[in-house]
């Protein structure tokens, strides 16, 4: 019988496969994403970049491997990122940074031809976005002038965030609009954009579980508290988008998610949450589509969470980088 986190990645990499045709941008089928027609495809770049473990790709990748090799070399692929002019830099430093091995990179030297140099400094920009966009920078062998990860973790969201306190939420209820009843938002120990801030700085710093961090203790203890008390808000409230994450960030900080109560719990409530077809149908139970909703219009509700678990149940069973 397979395990909750093996039918959770074969269930999720299952269903990404079979709605391949939703992640290409050319194809008839695909819906537009949140942020444009390429961010679905270069979600699925990373999720290929990063799935794989000591002992390769899984075998249920290989169609979106292909994929993704076939739009690195279509010239029009990168055309895609000035239709969000707000992330066409970042869109353009992802694709260069993921690039598949053995492609012509002339196109991924010409996205970052137009990056400005302004882009990929330090000027204006908070710790947290520094620490991505070197990320990325490094990854893509591009040139910048963010500073190094020992001078950004102080000020990045796994350091300076804490939990709200009692008071701290009572005050967040009292700002809520209606009567006064306390939302999952508002009772949660970070915010949302916190919650994904403090998610996603772990994964630059320990390369989505595939490198050791070097945090010491004094930086790790912390944060995986904080990272245990948003996860019990989410298993409690069904948000399973946050909760995938917070189980790879875990991991990434060297706990043991299965050897948790917050961690485990968040494996079950993500295969409860799972359908037969292997899909996570939304960021939460609260933003689920009606029961009709099917095609594009589901594939907009479902992929992202359905992406994330199929990243976090392969890499969390993995050896740990040394």
């Amino acid at each position: 019988m397979p395990s909750p986190l093996e039918q959770l990645s074969a269930g999720a990499l299952g269903w990404l496969g079979r709605n391949l045709d939703h992640f290409d941008p050319f194809s008839a089928s695909a819906p537009s994403a949140t942020h444009g027609k390429a961010k679905a495809a270069l979600e699925l770049a990373l999720l290929c970049h990063r799935a794989g473990g000591p002992n390769g790709t899984p075998e249920a990748l290989g169609g979106a491997t292909a994929l993704v090799r076939k739009l690195w070399q279509d010239p029009d692929f990168p055309r895609l990122f000035d239709e969000v002019p707000g992330y066409a830099a970042t869109y353009g430093l992802i694709y260069a940074a993921l690039a598949p091995d053995g492609i012509d990179g002339t196109q991924c030297r010409a996205a970052l031809a137009r990056l400005d140099p302004d882009f990929l400094s330090s000027r204006g920009k908070s710790a947290y976005r520094r620490v991505e966009i070197r990320y990325y920078a490094d990854k893509a062998g591009v040139r910048h002038t963010v500073e190094p990860y020992a001078a950004l973790l102080p000020h990045s969201p796994l350091v300076a965030f804490r939990a709200a306190g009692p008071e701290g939420e009572a005050r967040a209820a009292d700002a809520a609009p209606g009567s006064g009843t306390r939302t999952p938002e508002s009772t949660a120990p970070l915010t949302t954009p916190q919650a994904y801030a403090l998610t996603h700085t772990a994964f630059y710093l320990g390369d989505f579980g595939r490198a050791a961090t070097g945090l010491a203790e004094d930086v790790r203890s912390p944060a995986s508290e904080l990272v245990d008390l948003m996860l019990l808000h989410c298993v409690a409230h069904d948000r399973w988008d946050l909760a995938a994450e917070l189980v790879l960030t875990q991991y990434i900080l060297g706990v043991d998610p299965l050897r948790t109560s917050s961690g485990s719990a968040a494996v079950e409530c993500l295969v409860r949450a799972q359908r037969p077809d292997g899909a996570i149908p939304a960021r939460s139970a609260a933003l689920m589509a009606p029961a009709s909703t099917t095609g594009g219009a589901f594939f907009r509700k479902a992929y992202h969470t359905t992406l994330v678990t199929a990243l976090m149940a392969s890499v969390v069973p993995s050896p740990r980088p040394s």
